[in-house]
């Protein structure tokens, strides 16, 4: 489905004449709308359930690392260091190579974290964190995030 919809997309750009990002865009729109219409004779409708969960992926990463910028950013620029550094183990319920490693980048790119390492049995994910007020609440946030976000995407 996703070729078929960048084939639509790719269509309307050469009728229009625009090959622009922007006309890039409105053509996969207007072509996921059209196969969205026709679902019933192109197939399976989970196409259309992962586009709207990885739209949503995307910007919730997004503000995420808008978020933890701002954070590292304060602390860098305050007089006091209020830093509560820490390594924290993260019980893992992705399972498969690929959906760790995206957790482990996701997780790294976020300013503020690193992901260090995995266990050998691939259960746990070690994270660096510059900010650990409370271990719980840190591991919540990531198992309630990005480690849940990643199971609807990928799964």
């Amino acid at each position: 489905m996703l070729l078929l919809n960048v084939v639509l997309a790719l269509t309307w750009m050469v009728l229009t004449g625009q090959f622009t990002p922007f006309n890039l865009l409105i053509g996969f729109v207007i072509g996921y709308l059209m196969l969205g219409l026709a679902q019933r004779r192109a197939g399976s409708a989970s196409y259309f359930v992962k586009v709207p969960q990885v739209i949503s992926f995307f910007f919730f990463f997004l503000w995420e690392l808008m978020l933890a910028n701002m954070r590292v950013a304060v602390s860098v620029l305050s007089p006091t260091r209020n830093l509560h550094p820490g390594v924290v183990s993260i019980p893992l319920d992705v399972k498969t190579d690929a959906q760790i490693t995206l957790l482990a980048n996701i997780i790294t790119l976020t300013p503020g974290t690193l992901s260090l390492d995995v266990s050998t049995d691939r259960s746990t994910l070690f994270v660096h964190a510059l900010h650990v007020d409370d271990i719980e609440e840190f591991r919540q946030q990531i198992k309630d995030g990005f480690e849940r976000r990643i199971l609807e995407v990928v799964a």
